[in-house]
């Protein structure tokens, strides 16, 4: 594999964070470098042809949200592929515009959702995709965070229509992201939004997401006798949970079985109630991203990282592509469809 020389573009908590562990990769011998500012890559390089080169060129994106899709289309045009901080983007138009772009230049476009890495996740994964539970006939997402004052003054753009989107894209968009890859493809049906006291944003804090799938287990026909099946499911999510995180889980009602994973970051198993099935003994969680005056979910970044070199090294598909990226962007637009009071 080809020495890599790595980008990270934004100074925040999540491009730290980045930072932090692409400084701490030493094992397979490749070039880290750290800068902030895209542009100065960008006029350095102009004119060369990514194809002469030794290095693979790798730039993470972890600006705010509005300027994920431009920033990834810039550095692909110079010859980089990309990491792309949730959210993939704010528009599915902008989104597909990225896919368009790493389609006519071959450039590969990662994801970051970081759930889909932590044990109780791929255990879900794996027991859904096993036919056990039968029929699923209900799925229930909640998020109760805990987002302060401080924490939207410590941008500009957090809190901002515009910039930040809304909470579902900020705060929550990597839960719709296990939504759909537990389940495949989920759709809204209904919503509603409040702002309880965060009077100094543009949008919700919190709201009510009703939403139904068809979801196609593969191997499930050969299970169960039916290839496709309906359910429905909600996500009740908010930022107003007084002083601390509170809740992450998700509770699945099935034909077979019920099982609940939560705790603050969804680390925890806290019900297995399966026909004919003994829960393993799973892997530690990682601890959650700490920010000091408030905290995210769970740490998963370095797992993100190791697909990304086993990607570029042959030996591995991408984890979260920019097509499912793109999914979550399209769901969370349909989501606030509904939010005619916060409209821009």
């Amino acid at each position: 594999m080809n020495d890599i020389t790595f980008t990270v573009i934004g100074n925040g908590h999540i491009g730290k964070r980045h930072a932090a562990i692409i400084s701490g990769i030493e094992a397979r011998g490749e070039k880290r470098e750290r800068i902030q500012n895209l542009e100065s890559r960008i006029q350095t390089e102009a004119g060369q042809e990514p194809e002469a080169r030794s290095q693979e060129l790798l730039t993470a994106i972890c600006t705010p949200n509005y300027l994920h899709c431009q920033q990834a289309i810039e550095a692909m045009r110079a010859g980089h592929d990309v990491i792309i901080e949730k959210p993939m983007g704010l528009k599915g138009a902008e989104c597909r515009e990225v896919i368009k772009v790493a389609k006519e230049l071959d450039r590969k476009v990662f994801c970051v959702m970081q759930n889909r890495f932590s044990p109780p996740s791929k255990w879900l994964k794996e027991l859904i995709g096993s036919g056990r539970l039968g029929k699923i006939y209900q799925v229930q997402v909640n998020c109760f965070w805990n987002r302060n004052e401080d924490y939207y003054k410590q941008s500009k753009w957090k809190g901002k229509l515009a910039m930040d989107g809304g909470t579902l894209y900020t705060q929550f968009s990597h839960f719709i992201d296990t939504l759909f890859w537990l389940f495949g493809d989920i759709e809204p049906v209904g919503a509603q939004f409040f702002n309880f006291n965060h009077p100094y944003i543009e949008f919700e804090d919190s709201g009510v997401v009703q939403f139904q799938s068809h979801a196609d287990f593969g191997d499930r026909k050969k299970i169960l006798g039916d290839e496709r099946q309906s359910f429905v499911g909600q996500i009740n999510y908010s930022t107003s949970a007084y002083q601390q995180n509170l809740e992450s889980s998700i509770t699945i009602l099935g034909e077979h079985g019920t099982v609940k994973v939560g705790g603050q970051y969804m680390e925890k198993i806290l019900a297995c109630n399966v026909k004919d099935y003994e829960m393993p003994i799973l892997a530690e969680t990682q601890p959650p991203n700490d920010y000091g005056t408030y905290k995210g979910s769970a740490s998963n970044h370095v797992y993100v990282y190791e697909n990304v070199l086993d990607v570029l090294a042959g030996k591995a598909e991408i984890a979260c592509t920019a097509e499912e990226g793109l999914k979550v962007v399209e769901f969370i637009e349909k989501v606030y469809a509904f939010r005619a009071d916060f409209a821009d």
